[in-house]
Protein backbone atom coordinates (compact mmCIF):
# COMPACT_ATOMS: atom_id res chain seq x y z
CA UNK A 1 0.00 0.00 0.00
CA UNK A 2 3.06 2.04 0.62
CA UNK A 3 4.19 2.44 -2.86
CA UNK A 4 0.59 3.82 -4.05
CA UNK A 5 1.12 6.89 -1.72
CA UNK A 6 4.84 7.06 -3.11
CA UNK A 7 3.42 7.13 -6.61
CA UNK A 8 0.93 9.73 -6.00
CA UNK A 9 3.69 12.08 -4.11
CA UNK A 10 5.83 11.68 -7.37
CA UNK A 11 2.92 12.45 -9.48
CA UNK A 12 -0.58 13.83 -8.34
CA UNK A 13 -2.61 13.92 -11.53
CA UNK A 14 -1.20 9.61 -11.67
CA UNK A 15 -5.08 7.94 -12.13
CA UNK A 16 -6.41 5.55 -10.48
CA UNK A 17 -5.90 3.26 -13.36
CA UNK A 18 -2.67 3.64 -14.03
CA UNK A 19 -1.84 3.16 -9.80
CA UNK A 20 -3.53 -0.32 -10.13
CA UNK A 21 -1.58 -0.88 -13.32
CA UNK A 22 1.83 0.02 -11.82
CA UNK A 23 0.89 -2.03 -8.22
CA UNK A 24 -0.88 -5.01 -9.74
CA UNK A 25 -4.21 -3.74 -7.65
CA UNK A 26 -7.41 -3.72 -8.10
CA UNK A 27 -8.74 -0.26 -8.91
CA UNK A 28 -11.32 -0.26 -6.24
CA UNK A 29 -8.84 -0.91 -3.79
CA UNK A 30 -6.66 1.67 -5.09
CA UNK A 31 -9.27 3.95 -5.13
CA UNK A 32 -10.73 3.00 -1.44
CA UNK A 33 -7.17 3.34 -0.53
CA UNK A 34 -6.82 7.06 -1.75
CA UNK A 35 -10.45 8.03 -0.60
CA UNK A 36 -9.32 6.72 3.30
CA UNK A 37 -6.42 8.41 3.53
CA UNK A 38 -7.43 11.42 1.76
CA UNK A 39 -10.24 11.33 4.52
CA UNK A 40 -7.95 11.12 7.53
CA UNK A 41 -5.33 13.38 6.69
CA UNK A 42 -2.95 11.13 5.60
CA UNK A 43 -2.62 12.52 1.77
CA UNK A 44 -2.72 16.24 3.14
CA UNK A 45 -3.13 17.98 -0.23
CA UNK A 46 -1.88 17.72 -3.89
CA UNK A 47 0.27 20.33 -5.21
CA UNK A 48 2.47 21.31 -8.38
CA UNK A 49 5.85 22.23 -8.15
CA UNK A 50 6.05 25.60 -10.26
CA UNK A 51 9.58 26.83 -11.27
CA UNK A 52 8.36 30.39 -11.21
CA UNK A 53 11.54 32.06 -12.53
CA UNK A 54 11.15 29.67 -16.04
CA UNK A 55 7.42 30.96 -16.32
CA UNK A 56 8.63 34.34 -15.91
CA UNK A 57 11.29 33.59 -18.28
CA UNK A 58 8.48 32.35 -20.84
CA UNK A 59 5.79 35.03 -20.62
CA UNK A 60 8.48 37.86 -20.63
CA UNK A 61 7.76 39.70 -17.79
CA UNK A 62 9.27 41.24 -14.92
CA UNK A 63 10.49 38.79 -11.80
CA UNK A 64 7.81 37.09 -9.74
CA UNK A 65 9.48 39.25 -6.25
CA UNK A 66 9.06 36.45 -3.73
CA UNK A 67 11.72 35.59 -1.09
CA UNK A 68 12.59 32.71 0.59
CA UNK A 69 14.58 32.50 3.38
CA UNK A 70 15.77 29.68 6.01
CA UNK A 71 15.32 30.72 9.73
CA UNK A 72 17.33 29.07 12.30
CA UNK A 73 15.61 29.33 15.70
CA UNK A 74 17.10 28.63 19.24
CA UNK A 75 14.29 27.81 21.62
CA UNK A 76 14.42 27.44 25.62
CA UNK A 77 12.83 24.27 26.25
CA UNK A 78 9.65 23.98 28.87
CA UNK A 79 9.08 20.76 30.95
CA UNK A 80 6.58 18.26 29.65
CA UNK A 81 6.53 20.12 26.35
CA UNK A 82 9.88 20.66 24.85
CA UNK A 83 10.28 22.94 21.91
CA UNK A 84 6.53 21.71 20.52
CA UNK A 85 4.66 24.68 21.63
CA UNK A 86 6.57 26.91 20.04
CA UNK A 87 7.10 25.17 17.26
CA UNK A 88 3.68 24.76 16.86
CA UNK A 89 2.84 28.54 17.41
CA UNK A 90 5.61 29.50 14.77
CA UNK A 91 3.90 26.82 12.45
CA UNK A 92 0.88 28.84 12.42
CA UNK A 93 2.20 32.09 10.81
CA UNK A 94 0.91 32.19 7.61
CA UNK A 95 4.89 33.77 6.33
CA UNK A 96 6.00 29.78 7.29
CA UNK A 97 6.35 27.62 4.84
CA UNK A 98 7.48 24.68 6.68
CA UNK A 99 9.30 23.98 10.49
CA UNK A 100 11.46 21.35 11.71
CA UNK A 101 13.16 20.43 14.92
CA UNK A 102 16.64 19.71 13.54
CA UNK A 103 19.75 18.73 15.22
CA UNK A 104 22.51 21.32 16.20
CA UNK A 105 23.43 24.59 17.09
CA UNK A 106 19.56 25.84 16.26
CA UNK A 107 16.27 23.73 17.66
CA UNK A 108 14.14 24.69 14.23
CA UNK A 109 14.45 25.12 10.58
CA UNK A 110 12.01 27.25 9.29
CA UNK A 111 11.49 28.06 5.90
CA UNK A 112 9.81 31.88 5.50
CA UNK A 113 7.89 33.68 1.81
CA UNK A 114 7.90 37.17 1.89
CA UNK A 115 7.97 39.79 -0.95
CA UNK A 116 11.12 41.79 0.04
CA UNK A 117 13.56 41.31 2.32
CA UNK A 118 12.82 43.75 4.79
CA UNK A 119 9.28 42.03 4.76
CA UNK A 120 11.39 38.94 5.96
CA UNK A 121 13.14 41.20 8.38
CA UNK A 122 10.17 42.39 10.09
CA UNK A 123 8.40 39.21 10.35
CA UNK A 124 11.29 37.67 12.48
CA UNK A 125 11.94 40.83 14.26
CA UNK A 126 8.11 42.01 15.01
CA UNK A 127 6.66 38.27 15.09
CA UNK A 128 9.41 35.10 15.61
CA UNK A 129 11.83 36.80 17.81
CA UNK A 130 9.15 38.15 20.33
CA UNK A 131 7.70 34.73 21.26
CA UNK A 132 8.52 33.54 24.80
CA UNK A 133 11.66 31.43 25.23
CA UNK A 134 12.66 32.04 21.51
CA UNK A 135 16.36 33.04 22.49
CA UNK A 136 17.80 33.69 18.72
CA UNK A 137 17.15 33.29 15.16
CA UNK A 138 20.29 33.48 12.03
CA UNK A 139 18.18 33.90 8.93
CA UNK A 140 19.53 32.54 5.47
CA UNK A 141 18.22 33.89 2.18
CA UNK A 142 17.62 32.15 -0.90
CA UNK A 143 20.04 33.23 -3.55
CA UNK A 144 19.55 30.74 -6.37
CA UNK A 145 17.09 27.64 -6.63
CA UNK A 146 19.16 24.50 -7.80
CA UNK A 147 16.63 21.96 -6.82
CA UNK A 148 12.99 21.83 -4.80
CA UNK A 149 10.82 18.85 -3.56
CA UNK A 150 13.11 16.59 -5.85
CA UNK A 151 12.79 18.21 -8.73
CA UNK A 152 16.07 19.72 -10.98
CA UNK A 153 15.67 23.46 -11.70
CA UNK A 154 18.92 23.66 -14.17
CA UNK A 155 18.45 24.26 -17.72
CA UNK A 156 19.20 20.82 -19.94
CA UNK A 157 22.78 20.32 -20.62
CA UNK A 158 22.65 21.09 -24.65
CA UNK A 159 24.01 17.67 -26.62
CA UNK A 160 26.99 18.07 -28.10
CA UNK A 161 27.19 14.97 -30.06
CA UNK A 162 28.00 14.79 -33.38
CA UNK A 163 25.18 13.57 -35.69
CA UNK A 164 25.62 9.87 -37.02
CA UNK A 165 24.72 9.24 -40.72
CA UNK A 166 23.92 5.49 -41.85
Amino acid sequence: MREILEILSRDGHATVERIAIMTGLAEDTVAERISEWEATGVIRRYKAVVDWDRFDREQQQPAHETITAFIDVSIGPARGVGFDDVAERISRFPEVRSAYLVSGNQDLRCTVIGRTMREVSEFVAQKLSTIDRVQSTATHFVLKTYKHDGDVFLEPEADHRLPVMP
